[in-house]
């Protein structure tokens, strides 16, 4: 079992920064490929960004260029840096985890945290 803990999340202005943590608890962090996701109201749940277990990384074209996804193996934890937000990134945001670095980039992941909202305000 993983246990998945989101923080960060806020409301901020368009052109404003967040920076969201995903910490992680029970099996070896450094075991996981690790993403972020976010589902809009209304809308799927859609890939955001993957750090792999290497510390590769992988960003859906709606947010290259302004997030940066990181991990630190020493504190369990994951990280989204979010940039030049627009209202359109207006989401609850979730961490996954999952030892397939095939699933990982899907819904079919098998660990998810609880979520963190992100309101980005025009």
């Amino acid at each position: 079992q993983v246990q998945l803990v989101e923080s960060g999340g806020g409301l901020v202005q368009a052109g404003g920064s967040l920076r969201l943590s995903c910490e992680a608890s029970g099996r070896s962090f450094s075991n996981y490929h690790m993403a972020w996701f976010r589902q809009a109201p209304g809308k799927e749940r859609e890939f955001v960004a993957n750090i792999g277990w290497s510390g590769s990384t992988r960003y859906a074209d709606a947010v290259k260029g302004r997030f940066t996804g990181s991990r630190d193996y020493a504190k369990n934890t994951m990280y989204l840096q979010m940039n030049s937000l627009k209202p359109e990134d207006t989401a609850v945001y979730y961490c996954a985890a999952d030892q397939s670095i095939v699933l990982i980039t899907t819904t079919k992941a098998r660990y998810w945290g609880q979520g963190t909202q992100v309101t980005v305000s025009s």
